[in-house]
């Protein structure tokens, strides 16, 4: 769609490595991405059955659109319980405002914080539930949701990735936004292990993340022991907190804020309308195969019911041309075109000759069935007419899904061209168990008169 060809070419732009952070145009960015997301938000063509189904995701775009327009750049931790989120948070803010605990699972919820200010709005801290406490799909959704709501993730591990770990942060890469991999609790190991780990993880990684993004960091490193001596001579020996080591993790967030915060800011919205464009797409082909089904299924009962309740064979067929004219504007409006009786009618001629070529058995059997309802003098008519109806139900329901299908197409056969369209639909379709559902619908509906 529309807002996705702009998405990619903005993609193009900002992963091509001969890119310059200086070359970016973050207010274009910001324009194009807001642009966007109003596209979205009154586009009044979009169903309201929908919007109601997306309503989650309308909202998040409401709050995207705020955060774009505060000039906020969201930072979220996620990792599993225990991993040092919240604690890693606490240090980059400098005060204790995210709730830690020595019991693992304290955050319960996604929680936020404002940061430090930047030239054009501000930095807000995200902190998430453990995604060990998850199942697969759950996982899988808050990744997701972080990823569309992060302008950069911080994937939290304290050691080499485990299967959930490398599971997770190949869930974050492939929604194409920042990521950073942060080795916290670093202080655990010596210099030399430090450095193999990292190593190790960057060769692991090295598939979804460059080298720099691997940080090792320690958010809250362990007491060292200090050994005082007294005037007296008297040693005493005592613990003292040393202070977060972040040096490095700061350095590299602050660049990219600087050099890309609104760019990412804008890309990352941009890339959040167009998923929820494809899927009030997606909404709107369901929702609208599903209206369609049931507009065709009440012209079949309809025809059926008119065809076996003729007393005049000849004008079986007669009056069902006329119910199939109504059936294509109906169809046609449903996929929001306009037709008039003339455009329906040289539509239906095309249908219908695809439809005899391939059915010819099948007209046969309808003038054969016709002229048995006059010779039986009433002997046999509601078994002859039953059955006539439900071949008038059958060719109803394949006049109506070739309709749909050129409906849904833009008005065009596609590539495969009526003929090959029609002999798709006949092999898709169940034709005996049909005319089963049709020939029972109409017996119910004749006993019910």
């Amino acid at each position: 769609m529309t807002i996705w060809n702009q998405v990619q070419s903005v993609l193009r732009r900002w992963r091509s490595p001969a890119r310059k952070p200086a070359a970016t145009n973050p207010d274009r960015h910001l324009l194009e991405a807001n642009r966007n997301l109003r596209e979205l938000i009154e586009d009044t063509s979009i169903p309201a059955a929908v919007r109601e189904e997306l309503s989650t995701e309308f909202e998040d775009i409401a709050e995207i659109s705020r955060k774009l327009r505060e000039g906020e750049i969201h930072i979220a931790a996620f990792g599993r319980v225990g991993v040092g989120k919240s604690s890693l948070l606490n240090a980059l803010l400098r005060r204790e405002a995210f709730s830690t605990s020595p019991l693992h699972g304290e955050t319960t919820a996604e929680s936020r914080e404002r940061w430090d200010t930047l030239r054009d709005g501000h930095v807000v801290l995200i902190d998430t539930p453990g995604i060990d406490e998850l199942d697969g799909q759950e996982r899988e959704q808050m990744a997701r949701q972080v990823s569309r709501r992060a302008d950069i993730t911080l994937m939290l591990c304290e050691g080499d990735l485990t299967d959930t770990e490398n599971q997770a942060l190949r869930q974050l890469c492939a929604a194409q936004r920042t990521v950073l991999l942060v080795l916290n609790k670093a202080d655990r190991y010596t210099s030399d292990e430090r450095e193999l780990l990292v190593q190790r993880l960057r060769e692991r990684c090295s598939d979804l993340l460059p080298g720099d993004r691997i940080i090792p960091a320690s958010a809250r490193p362990a007491p060292e022991t200090v050994i005082r001596v007294d005037a007296g001579g008297v040693e005493t020996e005592y613990l003292r907190e040393r202070p977060p080591e972040l040096g490095e993790l700061r350095e590299r967030l602050w660049s990219i804020l600087e050099n890309e915060g609104q760019t990412l800011s804008a890309l990352n919205a941009a890339i959040f309308a167009s998923e929820l464009d494809e899927k009030v797409a997606s909404r709107i082909v369901t929702a609208r195969k599903a209206v369609a089904e049931k507009i065709i299924r009440k012209y079949c009962i309809g025809k059926g019911l008119l065809v076996a309740l003729n007393p005049v064979p000849i004008t079986d067929l007669l009056a069902a041309a006329g119910g199939d004219v109504a059936l294509v504007i109906h169809l046609g409006e449903v996929y929001g075109f306009r037709l008039s009786r003339r455009e329906a009618s040289r539509l239906l001629l095309t249908i219908s000759a695809q439809l005899v070529a391939l059915m010819g058995a099948y007209w046969g059997m309808n003038l054969v069935s016709s002229a048995l309802k006059t010779a039986s003098a009433g002997l046999s008519t509601a078994l002859t007419a039953t059955a006539q109806g439900a071949l008038a139900w059958y060719a109803t329901y394949l006049t109506g899904k070739m309709a749909q299908t050129w409906f849904s197409r833009g008005k065009s056969w596609g590539n495969a061209g009526p003929k090959e369209t029609a002999r798709d639909i006949l092999a898709s379709l169940d034709r005996d168990s049909i005319l089963r559902t049709a020939r029972d619908d109409i017996l119910a509906r004749l006993k019910g008169r």
